[in-house]
């Protein structure tokens, strides 16, 4: 088995590929990250670093090693972390995201049971885009965002919401003055696309190729957030369905929101990466239920 100090000295050294630099980043002596090496070089077997004058890199057996050790440390740490905040309880910083002025309200009501349940931990806000929000829950500039679902890839929560699904148009478009519409109207209008980064089960949900019955979706162009697709609609470049709550917070006299009657709703909640299930998480996601849904 090799000492934790071990595996640390060993990693640092194949991410620096140099003795002077890891010495310095783990405060120790050049002399005691060689002799670590040499430890557990002489366990291996073999060699895990070649070495000369003006250059240190891994050996194909070192450089395999580090890159089957890298993640799992990274797990470890994680579970020892969250394990640690569990015991102190929920402090610390939580940064949430949210999309649209719908999703801002549920954040609302969930901020304010969570902070009242746990007044040391600070709720940070951050505006979210469609485009950004999985980059920024990855690389942990946010915690967790309140989004449409589906979200692949995500751990998610609870719905919070679910509102009935339309469509918007512009208000010269031929649905425009129907009482409602099918999905199989997409098959006769063009409809604004999503940007083709985001993941393709959440673009067939709002944007399907194909409706129902088969028949292929005309696609319009592609719109980058949601002001530039409603900009977009009122055009009269495509139609695209969009959530009840749209309507209400975002009402213009050049686009009508017309209902589906054969749609299934759009839903909303919390998500976040399955490895940041943190205390501060977990009962963020239990706040945003129970003052969403009526718990108690």
């Amino acid at each position: 088995m090799w000492e934790r100090h071990e595996i640390e000295v060993f990693l640092t050294l194949a991410e620096e590929l140099h003795f002077g630099r890891t010495a310095t980043r783990l405060r120790l002596t050049t002399g005691r990250v060689s002799q670590t090496v040499k430890k557990l070089e002489h366990r291996i077997g073999a060699p895990l670093f070649e070495r000369t004058s003006r250059v240190v890199r891994p050996t194909p057996i070192g450089r395999r090693l580090a890159e089957e050790l890298a993640p799992i440390v990274a797990d470890l740490e994680q579970a020892l972390g969250r394990a640690a905040e569990a015991g102190r309880g929920v402090t610390g910083v939580l940064r949430v995201g949210f999309m649209g002025a719908g999703t801002e309200q549920l954040l609302l009501k969930a901020v304010g049971l969570f902070t009242s349940r746990h007044p040391d931990c600070e709720v940070r806000i951050h505006a979210a885009q469609m485009v950004n929000s999985r980059p920024h829950l990855l690389d942990g500039s946010i915690d967790l965002v309140v989004a449409g679902y589906p979200y692949p890839g995500m751990a998610c929560g609870p719905a919070l919401l679910s509102e009935p699904r339309m469509l918007a148009v512009s208000a010269d478009h031929p649905l425009a003055r129907r009482e409602s519409v099918s999905l199989e109207d997409l098959a006769d209008h063009p409809v604004i696309q999503l940007p083709a980064d985001l993941a393709e089960e959440f673009r067939q949900d709002r944007t399907p190729s194909r409706t129902p019955s088969g028949r292929p979706v005309r696609q319009g162009p592609v719109g980058h957030g949601f002001a530039e697709i409603l900009t977009l609609v009122a055009m009269g470049r495509g139609a695209y369905p969009v959530g009840e709550n749209a309507s209400r917070y975002h009402p213009r006299p050049d686009i009508a929101y017309v209902p589906f009657h054969d749609a299934p709703p759009v839903r909303w909640g919390p998500v976040w990466p399955e490895a940041n299930s943190t205390a501060r998480v977990l009962e963020f996601v239990r706040a945003a239920v129970d003052a969403n849904c009526g718990s108690a």
